[in-house]
């Protein structure tokens, strides 16, 4: 069974009804429980849990304490290229919006990554737009085998492929790959993709069932927060990462909270989620799953990311650029979106031990990977 048949069981409206009917008495009974279900998470992320926000916020606390420690995984993101050939309405590197188009040559990667590795960063993230003719699986793969030997661990953020084109970037050391769904609303998935490959609703939505049968060691997944009901894209997240954990119980799992934020195009979000929303979200997830990593980008601005730490929260990007080359090669090219903490990775190190938290720049080993 395919996720596509579990998810094409739930109603979108039905599922709504159902969270923001939820009462004070089915918070309590989700807090005071040993092990949640979905009912539970849905109870979590409803209007009824606001309340309850603090108690949700010390719990979510003390789970992370229990199966993290202090720690806090540092990465940061390397823009390879800006071309894309989808229309998607709220990103920068969209086909209708008028750009310079780039995409990073082999001396241009060179120069990235002797910059990023003088920040101290292990961890990367290889971003590109969806352009197949010039992005595609071969670039990527070339990329992969020119980059990895200088990190210990490498993750992509790019284009959904087909399993085999995963089966063969795992073995260049692709470690991790990050495949956000943007919203699980069907209808209104085609409104903010109307041209490409991405308006493919199911084929995306199949993604991570690929991944997991090409045996990819971890996968993130997330709602973009905004295009649609944040509390019903978030539920059907929880369905997706509960789906999957059963049926591909090798690879592990992370999930991130992007909210949308401005860019060139200027798309306004259909649903503003507050910070003390996020909060509950966060909680929500750890309480649900106590081994799941959440991750926290630069999207979000210093002071909401300075207490996020200790609300569950274990991998933050740092220092990041949003554009290709914007490290060394080209810092002036335009960003996919804006980000909110531009500090560096240095003060984001200084800033965690000053809340007794131990940065990580390093938890994997190429050596591992043969183990």
């Amino acid at each position: 069974m395919s996720f596509k048949e579990v998810f094409d069981r739930y109603s979108w409206d039905e599922v709504k009804a159902s969270i923001y009917n939820k009462t004070a008495s089915d918070v309590i009974h989700a807090l005071t429980k040993r092990e949640r279900n979905l009912e539970d998470f849905k109870a979590l992320i409803s209007p009824a849990a606001m309340p309850f926000l603090e108690d949700m916020a010390k719990m979510s606390h003390a789970l992370t304490l229990q199966r993290f420690g202090n720690t806090m995984q540092l990465y940061t993101p390397m823009y390879l290229s800006n071309e894309c050939q989808n229309i998607c309405t709220y990103c920068g590197f969209s086909l209708d919006n008028k750009i310079r188009r780039k995409t990073l040559s082999e001396a241009e990667i060179e120069k990235e990554v002797a910059a990023i590795k003088k920040l101290g960063f292990q961890h990367i993230l290889l971003v590109t737009g969806e352009a197949n003719q010039t992005v595609g699986v071969d670039y990527i793969e070339r990329a992969i085998r020119q980059v990895r030997p200088h990190f210990a661990n490498l993750s992509m953020e790019v284009q959904p492929l087909d399993q085999e084109d995963y089966e063969r970037l795992i073995p260049q050391g692709l470690h991790s790959v990050l495949v956000y769904q943007e919203t699980y609303h069907k209808e209104d998935y085609k409104k903010h993709h109307p041209k490409g490959k991405k308006s493919n609703f199911d084929y995306r939505l199949d993604t991570p069932d690929r991944l997991g049968r090409a045996g990819v060691h971890k996968m993130g997944l997330g709602a973009l927060i905004g295009l649609e009901d944040w509390r019903v894209d978030s539920f059907f997240v929880a369905l997706h990462l509960n789906y999957l954990e059963k049926q591909y119980w090798q690879t592990k799992y992370s999930i991130s909270f992007p909210r949308l934020r401005p860019f060139s195009g200027g798309l306004e979000p259909k649903v503003e989620m507050v910070d003390r929303e996020l909060v509950q979200l966060i909680c929500a997830y750890r309480i649900f799953n106590q081994e799941i990593e959440l991750s926290l980008s630069t999207r979000e601005m210093e002071r909401f990311r300075d207490h996020a730490i200790k609300l569950g929260i274990t991998t933050m990007s740092a220092g990041s650029k949003t554009n290709p080359g914007g490290y060394a090669v080209e810092p002036q090219s335009l960003e996919q979106f804006e980000i909110s903490d531009e500090r560096s990775p240095a003060a984001i190190q200084e800033m965690l031990e000053k809340n007794g938290y131990e940065p990580v720049w390093k938890d994997w080993d190429i050596a591992l990977e043969n183990v």
